[in-house]
């Protein structure tokens, strides 16, 4: 076999491939045998028709279409090899001459990786929001908890914001009542915004056993986005009582002796969190910075798949669990269907460019994934998807992702030995520094976010 390789433009190749007809001989024993078993022929056992009958009665034709179809994959890898390309998605093959007993010419177009300069990164230099803890922070956080320890006792008088009352609702459409616009015994607390624009205006100032109507435009059911005559009555009023802030309140919601103990494990807790932002705000700039710094070509045909990837992900897989459909969606963020398209592109763009880069400096600074780092990965991705670890690993393994694993961990580290390159300051003009044991895996979770999946599609989509 002679192969050749035309480079069409920094993404797409074209292979040109010559067989020599001897090297079909397994195909077209294959294919003799394949039609042996599929057909019967009158005077010859099953499996046992001579190859010359079988061109008889079935064209000598048939017998070389299934001869090439067995034979094209492993010539075209073979010719892939030998010219040391890193081809993405399924080729465009074309059958140029096929000469019975002579030659089997084809070529093979198809996109590949585009060869990418990493440049000295070294110089990168980003600036974070600073971690800052205020005393109105911790207090924030406090008061938090003792919104979660309050507790209810019914009240005679009028409901007031912050208390929670017991509805009975009823909602009306050109003076019909709706088929699912009845509710009894709905608890809801006044102020919290969480049903009916005008509800909070309509129960504030009603006693148990008081009722108001007012207008508003349904969220959801049978009549979504009408206007409804709502008909709200107050059963009960119950006024929500807060635990004092003391040592008691300390040891009844946490394990602390004191409120001093509890309020200083507050401020631990939001350092650390304000830590691992700032941590990620570095990760995500840092990649910002290295994003500019390369050239980096983009396969169209790769970027029309991963476009349509997210959306359809978007659309059926995380709208559909809100219930909502593109449209609303769009209508929600406020966005044209064209501005959609515009930011899924852009992001799609980024997500493949960071691949690719990423993946570049695996390769120049010669980074590997250890079994203790996919391992914590696999723990953390089996957490996200709600199975277990060993049925996670059960079915990575089963679906042949491993290697998709493997490259997002080497990613993950390829971004961490950027950012330690990196001089990162805050915003008080001190220097951040953001060696951690965990540095890996955070940077891993900060690149998933940008390639959103696009690692996974690469990986199974590379021939």
């Amino acid at each position: 076999m002679k192969s050749a390789v035309e480079t069409l433009n920094p993404t797409r190749v074209r292979l040109t491939v010559e067989v020599p007809f001897e090297e079909l001989k397994a195909s077209l024993d294959a294919a003799y045998k394949k039609i042996n078993q599929q057909v019967t022929v009158k005077g010859f056992r099953k499996g046992k028709i001579p190859a010359r009958v079988i061109d008889q009665r079935f064209g000598r034709g048939a017998v070389l279409e299934e001869a090439v179809n067995d034979a094209l994959p492993k010539f075209y890898t073979e010719a892939v090899n030998e010219a040391e390309i890193n081809p993405l998605g399924q080729p465009e093959v074309d059958i140029t001459e096929l000469k019975d007993g002579e030659t089997l010419n084809f070529t093979a177009e198809v996109d590949v990786r585009p060869t990418i300069e990493i440049p000295d990164y070294s110089g990168i230099e980003v600036t974070v929001d600073a971690v800052e803890v205020t005393d109105e922070d911790v207090e924030k956080s406090v008061e938090q908890l003792r919104e979660r320890f309050a507790s209810t006792n019914p009240v005679e008088r009028a409901a007031a914001e912050g208390d929670v009352v017991t509805i009975d609702l009823e909602a009306k459409v050109d003076g019909e009542v709706l088929p699912d616009g009845v509710a009894n015994g709905v608890s809801y607390t006044i102020g919290s915004g969480e049903l009916l624009d005008g509800i909070d205006e309509a129960v504030t100032g009603l006693e148990a056993g008081g009722e108001a109507t007012f207008t508003s435009q349904l969220k959801g059911g049978s009549a979504e986005g009408k206007d409804a005559e709502v008909t709200v009555k107050v059963t009960a009023v119950a006024a929500r009582e807060l635990p004092e802030l003391d040592d008691d309140f300390a040891q009844m919601a946490s394990e602390f002796d004191t409120l001093e103990e509890l309020k200083a494990d507050s401020r631990k807790r939001l350092e650390n969190m304000k830590q691992y932002d700032q941590a990620t705000q570095a990760q995500e700039r840092v990649l910002e910075k290295l994003l500019e710094l390369v050239e980096v070509p983009v396969p169209e045909k790769l970027l029309e798949d991963e476009i349509n990837t997210r959306k359809h992900n978007l659309e059926h897989h995380q709208l559909g669990q809100m219930g909502l459909t593109l449209d609303k969606y769009l209508e929600i963020q406020g966005k044209t269907a064209e501005e959609f398209d515009a930011e899924t592109k852009e992001q799609a763009v980024k997500g493949i460019k960071t691949q690719f880069v990423l993946d570049e400096l695996v390769n120049t600074e010669k980074l590997n994934v250890n079994q203790e780092e996919l391992t914590e990965h696999l723990m953390r991705r089996a957490a996200s998807s709600g199975m277990s670890p060993d049925q996670f690993a059960q079915a990575v393994v089963e679906g042949g992702q491993v290697p998709m694993l493997v490259g997002e961990v080497a990613r993950g580290k390829a971004l961490a030995v950027v950012v330690e390159a990196a001089t990162v300051t805050d915003t008080n003009g001190e220097v951040v520094d953001l060696e951690d044991e965990d540095e890996t895996e955070a940077a891993t979770e900060t690149v998933e976010a940008v390639v959103e999946g696009d690692a996974e599609g690469d990986e199974k989509s590379e021939a």
